[in-house]
């Protein structure tokens, strides 16, 4: 059977292990280097509460044609997207597109693809060099020992893929390389204000645009959002900062950073409780700026054994982009899984 890594357990990576699953003779595992699943659809918790601190919402614009339309309905008729219902000031709605959002969580949208994808999930493993070995692909980590596998996929945004290490290096051809070093991605910070159960929050919304502000770009009381109210479980505070904040900041001490976002935060909302604790998130890679150009959502960067990478960076910073490039990944990758099946076939079946 053919062992199969994807590299990032983010929505592209989570989408295309599920697209796999049916995949012939085909073993998935995936690798992520942070604590839990999400990547940039990340949840956060503390005590009894979340927030979200990266994605905010799932759009569906009324272009969207099959098949990546089924994508929103089976997460609509699962229950793990549900319609945006809530006061959101100074959003932007297109004619005919639809927001969702989800009462669990962002995450809980990349938990729901890995659960349907079998694969095998491994947290705080962190890939830092791949190289040639009898013909597969010899996997290192920063923690543990290397493995072998037949295919590997890579979804981490672009700048780690050229981070890597070893026999990868030298196997990106000059081309490739000038395409994915042209790929830019905005940076911001992120706050995740906790409270008590029963803590009020006078608002008259759910979430807001910030338009004259130098710091702050948006605020949601996370609970709110989601239409989820419960007396056990206390409210939450989500503050995204500007991409020129983010991109000023984005070396400078993170206690310094979450000062200067709280000191914006309480000009805004001076109401605004004391939070029982606080969560300061730096994405330094944000969201797509320039994607790789001309791009079927994958590049291939070794034929045999396959090597190939796929996520926003070659598409477009959303939940469609990410499925785009996921459909586009796995189309690739199940001719090479066919041609471990052929190839077992022609073994006696004491090898088998």
């Amino acid at each position: 059977m053919a062992r199969v890594l994807v590299v990032g357990a983010g929505l592209t990576g989570a989408a295309g292990a599920a697209l796999l699953r049916g995949a012939p003779r085909g073993q998935v595992a995936v690798w992520d280097k942070a604590r839990g699943a999400g990547g940039r659809m990340s949840t956060t918790r503390a005590d009894r509460g979340s927030a979200d601190l990266g994605a905010q919402f799932v759009t569906c614009e009324p272009e969207l044609a099959e098949p990546r339309l089924s994508f929103y309905e089976e997460l609509v008729s699962h229950g793990v997207l549900k319609p945006l219902t809530a006061p959101v000031e100074g959003m932007v709605v297109r004619e005919g597109s639809r927001n969702y959002v989800a009462p669990q969580g962002i995450s809980s949208v990349v938990k729901y693809y890995l659960e349907q994808s079998g694969a095998d999930v491994s947290y705080e493993q962190h890939v830092t060099r791949i190289s040639l070995r009898d013909g597969r692909w010899e996997v290192f980590r920063k923690a543990g020992p290397p493995e072998q596998f037949d295919v590997v996929i890579l979804t981490m945004p672009v700048p780690q893929i050229l981070q890597l290490q070893g026999d990868v290096v030298n196997l990106i051809n000059e081309s490739q390389k000038q395409q994915l070093e042209s790929v830019s991605y905005s940076s911001r910070y992120a706050l995740g204000l906790f409270y008590e159960a029963g803590t009020g929050i006078a608002v008259p919304w759910a979430a807001q645009y910030i338009t004259d502000n130098p710091c702050i770009r948006f605020i949601s009381i996370d609970n709110k959002k989601r239409n989820i109210e419960s007396p056990e479980v206390g409210p939450s505070v989500v503050v995204h900062t500007t991409v020129t904040f983010g991109s000023e900041h984005l070396d400078s001490d993170p206690a310094e950073v979450q000062q200067l976002i709280l000191s914006h935060l309480h000009r805004i909302v001076p109401s605004l409780p004391e939070p029982s604790s606080i969560k300061c998130q730096r994405w330094r890679y944000s969201q797509v700026t320039r994607a790789v150009p001309n791009c079927p959502g994958q590049m291939i960067l070794h034929t045999q054994p396959l090597l190939i990478c796929g996520g926003d960076g070659f598409t477009r910073s959303n939940f469609d982009g990410c499925i785009e490039s996921a459909m586009s990944l796995a189309e690739a990758v199940k001719p090479h899984l066919q041609q471990f099946q052929s190839q077992a076939a022609k073994l006696p079946l004491d090898l088998l």
